[in-house]
């Protein structure tokens, strides 16, 4: 048995928080809509008054009448009073258009107004004297407004036998209406869902009802009504949290729609009250109280005055019981404070003697602090002077063992050249001898082999140097290599200068070139310099180095 109990925990507990945490998101949206209720209200009275503005500049008598109409349903759930006003003004215009579809609703209108403001006897007079069958287009309409208005009159009954007649001409009014309407309207759909909740057929009402809920915009007042209906439905099979979400559900309609006539904030506030959150059950009574009041809702007005006294009561009692605890607390903190200052007495001759001490450890930690300085920038010296080092004896190794099997190559140029001349010389070949000697092939020949293995050599120590010396011009067009070129004149002047060579006589005299050329060489390029020219040529010898 016990585990059959434990698995349906594990089975429905992720319902229940799942459910619990879909409610506190409904919650926190209907908390945050009426703290944002002066957004919805300005909304609606930029609506109102676009009503009014279009009215100012209309002529036409029809147009005027649709125009009140619109008015009167727009303050309809929002202000009584100026919904009366423009009911009147509605049926003033049918009047005089004689169009007797437009007097009937527009009475009908009054009396509905009527209702809610409490005037039961002037709105019954009026439907008494509707010729209904004159216009059987609106019967649904004279129907369901009578349904409404004996509904309301129950609620004022003074006696239970009244209460009962009343209700007996709500239901028979509310039938009739549910004849009239066209199937799967609106209309008929709520009728339809309230004869249904009569006959307590809950299993009916909500898949009615919820199926439809979709369908229905925003923008419609009758959105809230159906949510309602279906909280209700779920109260009657007693699933209390479905009950709550729909009513929240209702409640946010309501008020982003800025209606002031409803019920479900009410409904749900008595809620909030029986599971102990007195602060919301204050805050959506007092908001409600508020609406019905802005409103004129006589009945709805009546329906809270019963609550209010039970839920300011019970916030009083919470207030009381709050000040009761911060005084406590308060007690509680200067009795710690007390242990506090004492202790803190306490400290305080230690902090002193402790202070002393870090000022003594602080002095020996400065003069640290520069010792270690001084010693950082000693290592960094000794680290660059290594790197040097390192470098020059890399360089020097390099060039050394180049330079050896280079004179070596030379030698053995010579002698061959030598011996051709000799050949030359014994054969009797003169013309081609002094030919020879005379012609600057051969040694062109060998400066172009030397510059080449003096670019191989370079650029085997310093294989990103063309890369990182174009990163500090602004224009790289003077060291555009041709095809075949490892290196050009420019690059090979720069390149002795990374290797320590900044004497332009002995750069000169290495590639051949006039100190003039060298000079201007170096110049021009020293004017491209991406940064400060002082600085140049200092940071071409950086190259290679990671700094």
């Amino acid at each position: 048995m016990l585990k059959f109990w434990t698995t349906i925990l594990i089975l429905f507990f992720p319902v229940f928080l799942y459910s619990q945490a879909e409610i506190d998101s409904l919650l926190n949206e209907l908390d945050a809509t009426i703290d944002n209720s002066k957004q919805y209200h300005q909304k609606k009275e930029t609506e109102i008054l676009k009503l009014i503005e279009l009215k100012k500049i209309t002529s036409s008598d029809v147009q005027k009448y649709e125009i009140y109409e619109k008015l009167f349903g727009e303050y309809k759930f929002y202000q009584s009073d100026s919904a009366l006003s423009y009911a009147r003004k509605s049926m003033k215009i049918a009047t005089k258009l004689k169009d007797l579809t437009k007097i009937n609703t527009s009475k009908l209108n009054l009396a509905s107004t009527m209702g809610t403001l409490g005037m039961y006897k002037e709105a019954t007079d009026i439907l008494n004297k509707i010729d209904i069958k004159a216009t059987p287009e609106i019967r649904g309409t004279y129907f369901g407004v009578s349904s409404t208005l004996y509904l309301s009159m129950s609620d004022y009954a003074s006696t239970a036998q009244e209460k009962s007649s009343y209700l007996k001409l709500t239901k028979q009014y509310r039938d009739s209406s549910y004849n009239f309407y066209p199937k799967n309207s609106e209309p008929f759909i709520i009728h339809r869902a309230n004869k249904l909740f009569e006959e307590k057929k809950y299993d009916e009402t909500l898949p009615l009802l919820q199926n439809y809920f979709p369908k229905i915009k925003n923008s419609n007042p009758d959105k809230a009504v159906v949510a309602y209906l279906i909280s209700q439905a779920y109260q009657f099979k007693k699933e209390f949290e479905q009950e709550k979400k729909w009513l929240i559900i209702s409640a946010i309609s309501d008020l982003q729609l800025e209606k002031k006539e409803y019920i479900s904030l009410r409904s749900l506030a008595y809620i909030m009250y029986e599971e102990g959150d007195i602060d919301r059950a204050y805050k959506y009574t007092k908001r409600t109280l508020e609406d019905a009041l802005f409103c004129n809702a006589r009945l709805r007005t009546f329906e809270i005055s019963k609550m209010i006294p039970i839920i300011n009561e019970a916030y009083q009692k919470q207030n009381e019981t709050n000040r009761k605890q911060l005084i406590l607390f308060l007690v509680s903190a200067s009795i710690l404070s007390l242990f506090l200052l004492g202790a803190l007495f306490l400290l305080f001759k230690q902090i002193k003697k402790l202070s002393k001490a870090k000022y003594e450890i602080s002095l020996a930690n400065r003069q640290f602090v520069e010792l270690n300085k001084e010693l950082q920038v000693f290592n960094e010296k000794l680290n660059e002077t290594n790197n040097t080092l390192k470098e020059a004896s890399l360089v020097k190794e390099i060039y050394i063992g180049r330079y050896m099997d280079q004179c070596s190559i030379y030698i053995s140029k010579l002698d061959q050249y030598r011996r051709q001349l000799n050949i030359m010389a014994t054969s009797g070949k003169m013309n081609e001898l002094v030919r020879a000697i005379k012609s600057n092939e051969f040694i062109e020949k060998e400066l172009k082999e030397f510059y080449t293995n003096f670019d191989k050599t370079f650029l085997s120590l310093f294989p990103n140097f063309i890369e990182e010396f174009s990163s500090l011009l602004t224009d790289t067009e003077d060291i555009k290599l041709k095809q075949g070129e490892l290196m050009n004149t420019e690059l090979r002047i720069f390149a002795l200068i990374r290797l320590g060579i900044s004497d332009s006589v002995k750069i000169a005299d290495f590639l051949r070139y006039s100190l003039s050329t060298i000079y201007n060489y170096r110049t021009k390029l020293r004017n491209k310099a991406l940064g400060p020219r002082d600085e140049f040529e200092a940071n071409v010898m950086r190259i290679g180095t990671n700094k």
